[in-house]
């Protein structure tokens, strides 16, 4: 008996290890009027559980290697058991020797649509498509660890994408909106699909780059910021194929803010011809490109 004890305390520490999120999950209700607002609270409370207790990988994590990420939900409509909203998606991940998080994604999904009964169970299957909210919860946690891993090794991130692809392709049979080829081409479906398709690998590559440069910041930073300029340029290669791509925008989206940092303080360099092509390649940004101080 004292044995089976033994054994089942270990499989809760290993359990709690293996959770690889630390999400904060926020879900606003207040333009639905005509529900109780406590199912709200009990869905928000679910959400944050079913994200950051779920073992999305089955490797082993301390806390301080989970993924800082954010989920908020807007529900603007909703009656009994059907609603819907916007789901915005962040994260981040540390650079090394510094107490700074640089954000590697920033996503507003604005076709949010989902049933939820309060308090009924939320379970991640990956072979089934059971709850549209169980899938664009589960679909973003995996873009979240596929980025991530980029981030810190060239393009490792694909199994996390294919298991997004696969949730992306079950879910089609659901008929919510977000899911389909032939909805235009700024949703879930052409989300993942660019992340895996040889075209736009060099945005893959970039964020490797460009954060493994961020790494090297306290110790160089003049050499850093050459290097993370090096991997801005590189996305051209990108925009000479598919100028004002999706994807490149999903790219900016989340590093707009932290390039005019970067590049409008500390050592100087030159970026004449840094400035010229995220111009190029970004001109919905060119009014934060010309605030950049060089």
């Amino acid at each position: 008996m004292r044995r089976q004890i033994v054994v089942f305390i270990l499989l809760i520490g290993i359990t709690v290890q293996s959770q690889q999120l630390n999400c904060t999950v926020t879900v606003n209700a207040q333009q639905i009027t005509n529900v109780n607002q406590q199912i709200f609270k009990t869905l928000q409370s679910s959400l944050t559980d079913f994200v950051n207790k779920t073992d999305w990988t089955g490797q082993l994590m301390k806390q301080n290697e989970k993924i800082s990420c954010a989920i908020y939900i807007n529900l603007t409509s909703g009656s009994t058991d059907q609603f819907s909203g916007t789901i915005q998606v962040q994260s981040s991940r540390p650079i090394f020797d510094s107490t700074y998080s640089s954000p590697v994604f920033n996503f507003n999904d604005k076709d949010f649509n989902f049933r939820y009964t309060e308090f009924e169970n939320l379970i991640y299957n990956p072979n089934t498509f059971d709850s549209n909210l169980v899938a664009v919860i589960s679909y973003y946690c995996h873009i979240i660890l596929g980025l991530d891993a980029d981030s810190f090794v060239e393009r490792s991130g694909t199994s996390f994408l294919e298991a997004a692809q696969n949730i992306a392709t079950l879910s089609q049979q659901g008929g919510y909106k977000g899911w389909a080829q032939s909805e235009g081409n700024q949703n879930r479906y052409f989300l993942i699909n660019d992340l895996l398709s040889p075209t736009f690998s060099e945005i893959r590559s970039a964020s490797f780059h460009y954060h493994t440069a961020l790494d090297g910041m306290t110790k160089d930073s003049k050499l850093a910021k050459e290097n993370v300029k090096t991997a801005l340029i590189g996305l051209r290669k990108v925009h000479d194929v598919r100028p004002n791509s999706f994807l490149t925008r999903v790219f900016f989206d989340a590093k707009s803010d932290e390039i005019v940092s970067i590049f409008s303080g500390g050592p100087s360099i030159s970026i004449t011809d840094l400035v010229d092509n995220l111009n190029r390649i970004s001109p919905m940004n060119s009014s934060k490109w010309s605030s950049i101080k060089f």
